[in-house]
């Protein structure tokens, strides 16, 4: 059965400001999750993640161990884990630039619930496919 996580937490050190720290966790996080057939999607803004994971129950939960311990983030929080018929995301991790895409998605309101975690869900989707954004707008892998 496949799973779909949906987590916020916020970021340490130079994961929330840098773009080489950016670069570094989405290299690793592409070899990591093609190795186990986990696909997803990333978002930071303002020192706030929020992440979509979606593969088996025993990966997503290896990972979302890793996750807790990684001194990279803290206060992670679990918006959604649920069984789903099909897969949202094709790559194995993407990373969405809100701020050039022309639908925004406020992750602090996300975090707070005044969001619907489907609704960030599925922007955070259209954007890993490169639906209504420029080039910009997403980086990572295309599976």
């Amino acid at each position: 059965m496949l799973y779909r996580i949906t987590y916020v937490s916020e970021a340490m050190g130079s994961l929330g400001t840098s773009l080489l720290s950016v670069a570094q966790v989405l290299g690793v996080s592409e070899v990591n999750n093609r190795r186990d057939h986990l696909t997803g999607a990333m978002a930071i803004d303002a020192g706030r993640i929020v992440q979509v994971i979606e593969g088996s129950r025993s990966d997503v939960d290896r990972l979302l161990g890793r996750l807790r311990t990684d001194r990279r983030h803290t206060n992670l929080s679990i918006l959604s884990d649920r069984p789903v018929a099909t897969r949202l995301f094709d790559a194995p991790m993407a990373h969405c630039h809100f701020e050039t895409w022309s639908t925004g998605l406020d992750l602090l309101a996300v975090a707070e619930g005044r969001v619907p975690v489907d609704h960030a869900e599925r922007l955070l989707a259209e954007c890993a496919r490169g639906d209504d954004t420029s080039d910009a707008a997403r980086t990572g892998t295309d599976g």
